[in-house]
């Protein structure tokens, strides 16, 4: 059944996914559920992944180029503060650029506000990204490195940074994906080149000064040193802060605007 929501306003589009906040948690909770259902070790990959990674760059940087480690130290609670929450960005980029076309069925089938679906993305891998705190927690404990009382404020502020912009690109890319299906493999190839143009590895105080704005300008990268700024505090810069909620917000107006632009024609193709 399809209804007329692509002519809602933007505050009844909100107030028709308010509407549905208990149905949307439902498909939250079902999503990590049909997610690790044939895995045998379920929810402990959600530790295990970005942890075997963080082993691995861990090593590599700690052991072959021991004398040149490009972070703070300890480097693997550097690490692991930088991987988690760019495993929740990755997951989530992936995953919501093939949001409306893997629930089309439902799609056709139900009244639900369409931007469930992409939202569901975010949320459910937002909570695989709490769900891995414990582990930075443990490393936190074995290395005894002391957390900063800026944390109770940073940590919510980046998660609710990071969650702004990715409802911005996942609104985006879940109908321009449906027009330009190639767009998928542009997606994953740009999201292996973001992952080393972002601070993930290294620290930007390890960069020429003359280069250092390209990352400034890079909202993902200040979101990421504010995630690590509960840890090492010098990486809390607010200017920056104030920049990457800016541009967060402007790319959530224009993905969801592009999203409400589009989805009359992307549900002609589902």
């Amino acid at each position: 059944m399809v209804d007329s929501s692509y002519t809602r306003s933007p505050w009844a589009r909100v107030r028709a996914i308010w509407g549905v906040r208990k149905i949307f948690l439902l498909l939250v909770r079902r999503d990590l559920k049909v997610r690790y259902a044939n895995s045998v070790l379920g929810y402990v990959w959600t530790v295990l992944d970005p942890l075997l990674m963080s082993l691995v760059y861990w090593a590599i940087f700690s052991m072959l180029f021991a004398r040149d480690v490009p972070g703070d130290e300890p480097y693997i609670v550097f690490l692991l503060a930088g991987m988690l929450p760019w495993q929740w960005f990755n997951s989530t980029v992936s995953q919501s650029s093939k949001a409306l076309r893997s629930s089309s069925r439902l799609i056709r089938s139900t009244n639900l506000p369409r931007e469930i679906w992409v939202l569901r993305v975010v949320a459910s891998n937002a909570v695989e990204y709490v769900f891995a705190l414990p582990v930075l927690a443990g490393f936190l404990i074995a290395f005894q490195v002391p957390l900063h009382w800026n944390m109770l404020i940073t940590l919510p502020l980046a998660m609710l940074l990071m969650a702004t912009l990715l409802c911005g690109i996942g609104f985006a890319l879940s109908v321009l994906t449906v027009l330009v299906p190639d767009l998928n493999r542009v997606v994953q190839i740009f999201l292996r080149l973001f992952f080393y143009a972002s601070p993930v590895l290294y620290t930007t105080t390890r960069l020429p000064e003359d280069i250092r704005w390209v990352y400034v300008a890079n909202p993902v990268a200040d979101i990421l040193q504010l995630f690590r700024s509960g840890i090492f505090p010098h990486y809390l810069n607010w200017l920056h802060v104030g920049y990457a909620a800016a541009v967060s917000v402007a790319i959530l107006a224009f993905g969801w605007w592009i999203f409400a632009r589009l989805e009359r024609t992307v549900l002609k193709e589902l």
